[in-house]
């Protein structure tokens, strides 16, 4: 049953009997050079309305026969034609979704027009039309924000006596709700002064005005419906404005707080209150915002899945705000989620190593780093499992945590570390902290120990590189040998060089020479290693070539800098050879970081002496081979800065000499 408002607003219809008794019968008006459907709103009326002349638009719609209009030239710009004689048109013609000319000069904001139609043609009931979306002229004006549009509208309809402003369209929206959703902040405050009702209204999917206004981002909009004692706050979900404006701006929590403090206590349909939004965004001003403003109990709601506000701020890595709110709040850090993880639970597995620092740094915590979840897992159980080793050390060397805890599936953190989802070095980065500060297997007979599937990730990784490392040996062996038959500083006539008494041509050659033993070496042991791939020591004889190759390569770049310093004549080579020293070293630092271990030196020397167990080996051979190929590695690579600072005073000695 259609409400008395609804009938109201729309007015007699044109076809039932009333409408026959107060209507007269449109004029017919005289046709234009091409046919119009009856109906349709006539172009030339359609298109002097939009460009609100109120001349032509009156001359079309009054009863005047004899108006010069050219159809061919309004519609189309640019041609010129013989005028041809255009008659009345009829104010209720419409357009193909139902809008009369009033709604067209509404959306364009013409607010003369407006009230030039409707005190001529006011017996029509032009202000309550619909159209096909039952949009009236005024829902109209507010979406497209045309202040003085919509002041002159609601005007006339107070004068008229008819209540448009409560007017809803398909969707449910009031002019209010499309003024608010498209920011408009001059209509709304229109809108407002004008009647505070529709403030409370809700549309067909539960949304207020106000809360499209803080989606909006129109500070001023909000500012206006917030005058309102009696406005609504609701939008989707159950989420109130607030759970909307913490991701916008400081200033509109502000004004929604001020408004309505219960605001910042209130929970949508999965529990989570704007507390909950606010730490997972990060912004430290609203959350201490809210915190001011809330009940302390808001700090304890939990949502749906148990977490609280702490824990949301802990899974998202903001430290400040987890201090902020510890420090408020210091017992929240005993809250559990519905898994009963502490706020450490979440910061760990989320890999937040910020947040599991602040836990170790703050001795007040140290009891929440050793608690176990309902399955029985640490902190450190989960870091391990998702393969933060920088997470698993600081616990372990700060927090001085247990690493013997067996969770209900009766693993130890150094179980997990074998399942976890960490690749082949981060794997073995854990295993050498866990071990390091004392981690244990748990007890199980030692002949049905599970070896680290390490071995066929170190198989898979020797068959994927092989040809490409023998590839690059290869070259540096070709090129080496270029250099040795185009030696530096040419040949002398008896066939020999001229520069063989020069020490740093001398330290060229061997140099040289290096690089060509130790990539052929290298080439050999790589083409051996892919053929015994299979075989238990193929990744010793692999580590091996790896180990050639890095040295041919160093050779190859201390020889190039021999021989440009056994040629040179000027001092800016020296400078030159800073530079890509430099970016060498940045880069070798790179490589060691990438392949070692994220442990100190003195971890590495605890786990030398811890690792000699027999079920570590068993379990993870590569551990101890890992950590000593590593540290060769970063041994050989000295040779880079030894070698350039050599080159250095060699290279100087040549040129002051030649000088």
């Amino acid at each position: 049953m259609q409400s008395v408002s609804s009938l109201l607003l729309a007015g007699p219809s044109p076809s039932s009997p009333e409408a026959a008794e107060t209507t007269p019968p449109p004029m017919q008006p005289l046709q234009c050079q091409h046919e119009r459907l009856v109906g349709n709103m006539c172009p030339s009326l359609y298109l002097a309305v939009y460009r609100g002349r109120i001349a032509d638009v009156t001359a079309l719609l009054l009863e005047q026969p004899a108006v010069a209009i050219d159809c061919q030239a309004t519609t189309t710009p640019g041609i010129k034609g013989t005028a041809i004689m255009h008659g009345q048109c009829d104010i209720l013609e419409l357009t193909a979704e139902r809008n009369t000319a009033l709604h067209v000069a509404a959306e364009q904001g013409h607010h003369e027009l407006i009230r030039e139609l409707y005190f001529r043609f006011s017996d029509q009931g032009l202000l309550n039309r619909l159209n096909s979306a039952l949009d009236t002229p005024l829902h109209s004006a507010a979406r497209a924000g045309h202040v003085r549009a919509v002041a002159v509208l609601f005007e006339l309809a107070r004068d008229r006596g008819v209540n448009i402003l409560g007017c809803k369209n398909e969707a449910g929206d009031t002019a209010l709700h499309l003024a608010a959703r498209h920011g408009h902040g001059a209509a709304v405050e229109v809108l407002i002064s004008a009647a505070a009702e529709p403030a409370a209204e809700l549309n067909n999917a539960g949304v207020s005005p106000l809360y499209l206004a803080v989606i909006s981002g129109s500070v001023q909009a909000v500012r206006a419906i917030t005058t309102c004692k009696d406005a609504s706050s609701l939008g989707p979900g159950a989420q109130n404005a607030l759970h909307a404006a913490v991701f916008q701006s400081s200033e509109m929590v502000h004004l929604l707080l001020e408004w309505r403090p219960a605001l910042a206590d209130q929970v949508d349909s999965g529990g989570s209150s704007p507390l909950h939004f606010a730490s997972s965004d990060g912004d430290r001003t609203i959350v201490k915002a809210i915190l001011r403003a809330s009940p302390p109990s808001t700090v304890y709601k939990k949502d749906s899945d148990g977490l609280s506000a702490l824990h949301v701020a802990a899974r998202m890595g903001h430290r400040r705000v987890v201090k902020d709110m510890l420090r408020s709040y210091p017992d929240a850090a005993e809250l559990r989620d519905g898994n009963g993880g502490t706020f450490v639970h979440a910061a760990a597995r989320e890999r937040r190593s910020s947040v599991v620092s602040l836990a170790i740094s703050n001795s007040m915590l140290r009891g929440v780093l050793d608690a176990q979840d309902r399955d029985g897992n640490t902190p450190l159980h989960l870091a391990v499992a998702v393969g933060s080793t920088g997470d698993v050390e600081a616990l372990l060397r700060e927090g001085k945590v247990r690493a013997d805890v067996l969770n209900n599936d009766g693993h130890t953190a150094l179980d997990l570390a074998a399942r976890s989802n960490a690749g082949f070095f981060a794997t073995i980065n854990l295993v050498v902290a866990l071990v390091a500060f004392g981690a244990r297997l748990r007890p199980q007979r030692q002949d049905r120990l599970e070896q680290w599937g390490g071995r066929d990730m170190v198989r898979k990784g020797i068959q994927n590189t092989s040809d490409s490392l023998a590839v690059v040996a290869g070259l540096i062996v070709a090129a080496a040998f270029a250099a040795g038959f185009n030696l530096p500083g040419g040949y002398g006539d008896d066939g020999k060089a001229n520069l063989k008494h020069e020490i740093v041509f001398k330290t060229f050659l061997f140099l040289n020479t290096g690089a060509v033993a130790t990539s052929m070496l290298a080439v050999a042991l790589l083409v051996y290693g892919k053929a015994s791939s299979h075989s238990d020591g193929s990744w010793k004889t692999f580590a091996a070539a790896l180990h050639l190759l890095w040295v041919s390569l160093v050779c190859m770049m201390l020889a190039f800098q021999a021989a440009l310093f056994s040629v040179a004549t000027t001092r800016a080579l020296t400078y030159g050879f800073l530079v890509v020293y430099m970016c060498i070293f940045i880069l070798q630092v790179r490589i060691a970081k990438w392949l070692g271990p994220d442990t100190r030196l003195r971890t590495i020397w605890r786990f030398h002496w811890k690792g000699r167990h027999v079920d570590i080996k068993r379990q993870y051979p590569f551990a101890n081979a890992f950590v000593v190929n590593v540290y060769l590695f970063t041994a050989l690579s000295l040779l880079v800065p030894i070698g350039f600072e050599v080159m250095f005073l060699l290279g100087g000695r040549s040129i002051d000499t030649s000088s």
